[in-house]
This record gives C-alpha cells, sequence and structure tokens, in this order.
C-alpha cells in the first residue's frame, strides 16, 4: 500500500511566478497522473489562505472542483475564519488541515505567549 501527500509551503499563496489557480491544476493533473500509474491514494494540501474570505472560498470551491480532497489554512488567518472554513469544509466533505505558520511568535515566548496544547484544543473544537 501506500499513501503519498504533499502540502504546499505555508509562504505560498499566489505569487507571481506562481498562482494558486495553476498551481492547484498542476497540482492534480499530477497526483491523477500518479494515482493512475501506481493505484495508490495520493493528494495535496492545496493552501487556500488569503487576505478575505471570500476569496478563501473561492479557492476551496475550485480546490474541490478540480478534484481535491483536502485543503489547508495558515493558523494566522485568526480563529473566526478558520472556524468559518472549518464549518464549509464540514459541509463539502473536504479535510482541512490547518498549518502552524506564525505559531513560535505567541507558542516559544518564555514570558508571554500560549502553549500550543492549547491552541491545538481550540483548533479542534472549532
Amino acid at each position: 500500500g501506500g499513501l503519498d501527500f504533499l502540502k504546499d509551503d505555508e509562504n505560498i499563496n499566489s505569487q507571481p511566478f506562481m498562482r494558486w489557480r495553476e498551481r492547484f491544476l498542476n497540482c492534480m493533473e499530477g497526483i491523477n497522473r500518479a494515482s493512475s500509474a501506481t493505484g495508490e491514494v495520493k493528494g495535496s494540501y492545496l493552501n487556500v489562505t488569503a487576505g478575505t474570505m471570500e476569496e478563501v472560498y473561492k479557492r476551496a470551491e475550485y480546490a474541490k472542483s478540480v478534484g481535491s480532497v483536502i485543503i489547508m489554512i495558515d493558523l494566522v488567518m485568526g480563529y473566526t475564519a478558520i472556524q468559518s472554513i472549518a464549518l464549509w469544509s464540514r459541509d463539502n466533505d473536504m479535510v482541512l488541515h490547518l498549518h502552524r505558520a506564525g505559531n513560535s511568535t505567541y507558542a516559544r515566548q518564555k514570558n508571554h505567549g500560549i502553549n500550543f496544547r492549547v491552541i491545538c484544543k481550540w483548533m479542534r473544537m472549532s
């Protein structure tokens, strides 16, 4: 058996040299080819993080339309945005991966911050 998944780097959103729409399409084409050739499950965590929820939903809808079953967001989106896309993911039968981008700015400080285990519990509650 085998289960191979790729993950967008958390810094990859939609830069001039690599726009999100083309990246999603190219990733899914490669995944489909690899799955067909091996008979194994393949996938990619497509990063739908964006500056507005409207854009996040647009990217998530596109990821679903090209055959993805999993999307990724960055923790720095904020809790309301995370909860919103978590609800969308449930309603659309999509797996949601939360990347802890930016975590060390508040979880690794000795004088202030929040333990990452607490943050993980909050995220599971959303």
